[in-house]
């Protein structure tokens, strides 16, 4: 396939027949607003770094939006599952898997940024069709799949809550809320660049807000210093867990589980086309790179490091561990008799419906972009709003999603997390061409040492992909073929 010349990164208009550079929008941010934010840039860029990082803070940007998505369901489940099979033991995982997300993310911010160029056609272009479809497609479809299972969780999640206020509300009402808020929240960020700023605000309180009430759960149960100390200590595997009848949990699995998922496909999607969405150019690539630490690496570590730590200190060690079958929550439950049936437990329940819920709203934002992106709408448009829509028959998850888990969840979990290596691979292409990044192409020391924390993200990948999905595949396939006999 020809390569296009690259994209003119001076920020002059793209040439007659070439449209691939920017994002087509519907209202596009103020140039005015645009310049003075540049013009912030320069001034905080020449300040002390200390300075200049507190600038960028109080800035942030779409490293939230990554949070939102991440913090979810099954960063929920995963952290408190690690903390009453195996302690404080596995608190190295969440940080290890970030870091490695962050650098890919950082490679693709990088690309972005300093090209102009919207990364599905940058992918089509210059490193393949079958690369750019299989990232846009698994990014839809983790998007719309996965929604069943947020909607399950959250609809219990809000009658636990009303129950904590002598309320009773059936699972259909309590989806309906989450529901109606995702519909909101979602427009607003298509409303254009102040509803975008806005939807910012919003979701970097609700983050924050999520932390904190995992926080107060520690507080209330403690902190054993020298288990912290030692579980944070990059790849020491414990042996494998036994749960109250016996039965064991692997703890390779469990990691190797957990360095796969704190990255999915949808938010590597999602993550360079909100970079467009603002109007971020070369002048942001430096605030874009501190937004992926402080806005999605931070908080992400404290939540799912605060969860670990709450069900360590109640639940490991005891008989209350039941294996596979520990949800969130039975965590609460659990946790009641130490946070108490009132105040405690609610904060830890609204804590983990904050994530549900924001989780939920970036999949219909990440699921839109994609649909976009292969329809050629624009952001913003009816075709744009009507495509944030395409997830929400997730709520009926609400209702059936344990009859619907092993019939399309399996499967679809296998098929996304395969395709993210492979979008890697794309990037990686993407990261060596000379002809798409030009004069931006790293290079030299640095741009070796990228290369090949981007080449060792993939394997990682790779490795989750044969250890967890190969067995589980050959499970499903056997589970189905008993199934289809009977």
């Amino acid at each position: 396939m020809a390569e296009q010349a690259p994209p003119d990164s001076s920020g002059a208009a793209p040439p007659d027949g070439f449209d691939t550079r920017g994002l087509p929008m519907v209202s596009p941010p103020d140039p005015a607003a645009l310049a003075e934010e540049r013009a912030w840039l320069a001034e905080n860029d020449a300040k002390p770094r200390l300075a200049r990082w507190a600038g960028y803070l109080r800035k942030g940007g779409p490293g939230y939006l990554q949070s939102a998505l991440t913090l979810g369901g099954g960063s929920a489940s995963a952290s408190l599952f690690a903390g009453a099979a195996f302690g404080y033991q596995l608190l190295w995982v969440a940080p290890t898997a970030m870091l490695i997300g962050m650098v890919m993310m950082m490679a693709i911010a990088h690309q972005t940024l300093s090209t102009g160029m919207r990364p599905f056609e940058a992918m089509r272009s210059y490193a393949g069709v079958k690369f750019a479809y299989g990232w846009a497609i698994g990014a839809m479809l983790a998007s719309i799949i996965w929604h069943f299972s947020q909607y399950a969780l959250a609809s219990v999640l809000v009658t636990e809550i009303a129950s904590q206020a002598d309320i009773t509300m059936s699972k259909g009402i309590g989806g309906g809320i989450v529901l109606a808020w995702a519909l909101l929240s979602s427009q607003l960020f298509a409303s254009g660049s102040r509803g975008m700023l806005w939807f910012d605000r919003l979701l970097k309180i609700l983050v924050w807000l999520i932390v904190l009430c995992f926080a107060f759960t520690v507080a209330r149960t403690g902190v054993d210093w020298g288990a912290l100390a030692k579980g944070i200590i990059p790849f020491r595997v414990p042996a494998d867990a036994v749960d109250s009848v016996g039965a064991t949990t692997s703890a390779l699995e469990t990691i190797v589980a957990g360095l796969g998922a704190a990255v999915a496909i949808n938010m590597v999607f999602l993550y360079p086309y909100t970079l467009l969405a603002r109007g971020w150019g070369r002048e942001h690539r430096r605030l874009a790179r501190f937004d992926l630490f402080g806005g999605m690496f931070v908080p992400y570590i404290l939540a799912t490091g605060l969860m670990i730590i709450a069900t360590a200190n109640t639940i490991y060690g005891t008989d209350q561990f039941v294996g596979k079958g520990f949800s969130p929550v039975q965590a609460a439950k659990v946790l009641s008799s130490t946070l108490g049936e009132g105040l405690g437990t609610g904060i830890f329940l609204f804590g983990l419906l904050g994530m549900v819920m924001t989780t939920i709203t970036m999949h219909m934002v990440s699921a839109a972009f994609a649909i976009s992106e292969m329809a050629g709408l624009k952001f913003g448009s009816r075709g744009y709003r009507l495509a944030l829509l395409v997830p929400t028959p997730g709520y009926l998850g609400a209702f059936f999603w344990s009859d619907m888990a092993f019939y399309i969840a399996i499967p679809t979990a296998m098929l996304t997390t395969a395709l993210l290596p492979i979008a890697y691979v794309g990037f990686i292409k993407l990261q060596r061409s000379r002809a798409y990044l030009g004069a931006d192409m790293p290079t030299g020391r640095r741009g070796q040492a990228v290369l090949a924390a981007m080449v060792l993200g993939t394997l990682v990948m790779l490795v989750f992909v044969v250890i967890v999905l190969g067995p589980k595949l050959f499970q499903w396939f056997s589970d189905m073929t008993t199934t289809s006999a009977s």
